[in-house]
């Protein structure tokens, strides 16, 4: 099982999103973040994926959620955090596009299928004012 971590970044009441440009989920919408590497701590992992991928620094608040998705190509674990953004000078790289979006919009959007229970968690809480 992978253990992949997820940042849910929300700023002025809107949610980062970010489309895959390649890979098995090709297209698709998602929570940016990545894979953990040996002997790393997830939140290590969360804040050098997201440097890597969209080129900012983020200060996790704290876990939210994790849950088991199975792909055709194996199982993942995902976790994932409420984070901040501390920059704002992103720079794409395995990614087409990232959105800004009311977290009542995610499911109008094509996401990565282990990114759905999350974003269904997501609007629930947001809507019950418990975020």
């Amino acid at each position: 099982m992978k253990e992949v971590t997820a940042a849910i970044i929300i700023e002025d009441d809107k949610v980062l999103i970010a489309k895959r440009k390649d890979g098995n989920i090709k297209g698709k919408w998602e929570f940016p973040g990545g894979k953990v590497e040996k002997g790393e701590s997830y939140e290590d992992c969360l804040i050098r994926e997201i440097k890597e991928e969209l080129n900012i620094e983020i200060e996790i608040i704290k876990h939210y959620q994790t849950n088991i998705h199975t792909y055709d190509n194996g199982v993942i674990k995902l976790i994932a955090f409420i984070a901040k953004a501390e920059t704002f000078d992103f720079v794409l790289s395995v990614h087409d596009e990232i959105k800004w979006v009311d977290a009542s919009e995610l499911l109008n959007f094509d996401l990565a299928p282990a990114d759905i229970p999350i974003a269904e968690q997501l609007i629930k809480d947001i809507n019950n004012n418990i975020l």
